[in-house]
């Protein structure tokens, strides 16, 4: 075994693993290793914050399927990384976190940026592993990776910053040596159990969630719906997992989702949920609509044990890879299933649906607005047309304009929809359009989030001037934190506290910073400014002037969340409930 020290051993073992850059903020805690990157063929790519650069990892993870490795000075820079890896580790995307600690010698002295952030990121990893000894800094690294794959999540590895130096001898392992590809079926009497309850199907309906994207699977899942004849709906804020061009496709639901999948969901007597865990904020009712039915049969097929009937019941759980998984289930009912005769009124019902819904989405985004202003529906259509007809990636933030994109974003190929998900952080849908510029150079990728999270995003613009990553951001610009003002007018009495921003021009700032800067108030202006962005390939700031007036605002997220104020002081009295 060659002598080496703990940094090569590392460096050696992150080329194993295909890693061709890391992203993060240089510190002295890692000098060592950070030396070594332009040698081993390794980009360093330096950023404003840490916090974009898990949001980076996170997208390049979900593209490309390799884990993202980032890393930071001990202490805060390190816990800068919080907020980034618990968002990957909700939306269950394979990431490393090199994690520099205080020295050995120190521990416990409340030293110079002394932390204990081995514990801090336990509750959000999948495992945070700590290197104990020099000699085991390779066969740590290793176990990350190892773990970050086969569990789908973060892993954080703690390195004392006093282990980087030293001599070991190390013999680097390839990866097929140390973890075992992902894939299989599961157990095989399972499929017999969801052949019958498919077989017996009178409405079935497809849920096609994450696992079908990051498999490639969509095409298996196209099969499954036309043998069928089942409506396809799509999992909150996975809007890539189907093709929106099919006739089985009804849109996604959860919040802000698709009124048409929903009122299909509730009539199905049978559902096939592939590559997702169902989430419970990704399911509740929504629109009024209680779509998720209660008595219908699921079969649920999903990676992870732990998802299995997680939230509902169901009566088969196939514990598989989503694609392995579902052509077996495909292969199985073709040998027993006919394929259904005519699939012609399944066609015109769920196009009937969509019509509805579209006319209902059109009555909304025609309502008057102030001068200067465009509805933000408006300015969706035009973006959602932009990423369909350009085959776009997108990525969306949280927040009231970015969760209404879930009505306008559809996608004919996977791995295009890049969201916050539940973890629901504002400055994620920048930082993410990064990485996912990254992971895929070539495409044209786009960025939606509303004024706020574009105060916790816009000092990356530079970043992506430096890095010639041509993002398009679109700034949905309503002068206020709009889900929240939504709250303050339901509940408060349009108490306004906290809610306004003020800012003059982020189109200016975004020049000033070196992007091409547009602000527009039309949606011929703004279909002409994404085409030019498009074209000229350079980092891009969009400012959208959009009206944050009440009628505009999508509902509440979770209208059980809050409550009608009561107030017992004398002095808050006036603001009690039964003032409204």
């Amino acid at each position: 075994m060659p002598k080496m020290t703990p940094s090569e051993a590392m460096a050696e073992v992150l080329l194993q693993e295909g890693v061709n850059h890391m992203s993060g903020i240089l510190g002295s805690a890692f000098m060592d290793l950070l030396d070594l990157l332009p040698a081993a063929g390794i980009d360093f790519i330096s950023v404003r914050h840490e916090q974009t650069a898990g949001h980076m990892a996170d997208a390049y993870g979900r593209l490309t399927g390799k884990a993202g490795v980032v890393i930071g000075q001990n202490g805060p820079g390190i816990t800068n990384y919080v907020t980034a890896v618990a968002t990957a580790n909700m939306a269950h995307t394979p990431m490393v976190v090199l994690s520099p600690s205080a020295g050995t010698g120190s521990i416990g002295w409340d030293g110079f940026q002394e932390c204990d952030t081995w514990n801090i990121f336990k509750p959000i990893t999948k495992a945070s592993l700590r290197v104990p000894h020099p000699n085991r800094s390779a066969d740590i690294l290793r176990t990350a990776f190892r773990i970050a794959y086969a569990e789908r999540g973060p892993v954080l590895v703690d390195i004392p910053r006093d282990y980087f130096y030293g001599e070991l001898d190390e013999e680097i392992l390839h990866p097929s040596q140390y973890r075992v590809a992902p894939g299989g079926i599961g157990n095989p009497e399972h499929f017999k159990a969801a052949v019958e309850v498919l077989k017996n199907a009178k409405n079935p309906v497809i849920i096609s969630g994450r696992g079908v994207v990051d498999t490639d699977s969509v095409g298996v899942i196209k099969a499954l719906a036309e043998h069928l004849g089942a409506p396809v709906a799509t999992t909150y804020m996975h809007n890539d997992a189907f093709e929106y061009g099919h006739p089985l496709w009804t849109g996604p639901i959860g919040y802000m989702g698709s009124k048409a999948a929903m009122r299909i969901l509730q009539k199905a007597d049978v559902i096939l949920a592939v590559g997702t865990r169902l989430s419970y904020f990704g399911t509740l009712p929504q629109y009024g609509i209680n779509y998720f039915p209660k008595s219908a049969k699921i079969v649920q097929i999903d990676i992870n044990p732990r998802h299995i009937a997680k939230t509902h019941p169901v009566a088969v759980g196939l514990c598989a890879d989503a694609k392995d998984a579902s052509e077996e289930l495909f292969k199985q009912l073709r040998e027993s299933v006919p394929a259904k005769a005519d699939v012609t009124p399944v066609h015109n019902m769920i196009r009937e649906e969509l019509e509805e819904w579209y006319k209902d989405m059109a009555a909304i985004a025609n309502d008057p607005t102030l001068p200067g202003r465009m509805h933000p529906r408006k300015a969706l259509e035009v973006v959602g047309k932009f990423v369909t007809d350009t085959n776009a990636i997108a990525t969306t933030d949280i927040g009231n304009t970015s969760s209404t994109a879930n009505s306008y974003l559809r996608f004919n190929n996977p791995k295009r929809h890049i969201a916050t998900l539940t973890f629901g952080n504002t400055g994620f849908a920048y930082q993410a359009a990064l990485g996912a510029q990254l992971a895929c150079p070539e495409d044209t990728v786009l960025s939606i989030a509303g004024d706020g999270a574009w105060g916790m995003s816009l000092f990356e613009v530079p970043t992506a001037c430096q890095y010639n990553l041509p993002v398009i951001a679109t700034v949905y610009n309503n002068g206020a934190w709009c889900a929240e003002k939504k709250n303050q007018m339901d509940f408060y009495n349009n108490r306004f506290v906290g809610a306004d921003i003020w800012s003059k021009s982020y189109a200016k700032i975004g020049e000033a910073m070196g992007a091409d800067g547009y602000c527009v108030n039309t949606q011929k202006d703004l279909a002409e400014a994404l085409e030019c962005a498009k074209k000229n390939r350079r980092p891009a700031v969009i400012e959208i002037m959009t009206d944050g007036s009440n009628q505009h605002l999508a509902p509440p997220f979770r209208k059980d969340a809050l409550a009608l104020p009561t107030r017992h002081l004398p002095k808050y009295a006036h603001l009690d409930k039964k003032f409204f």
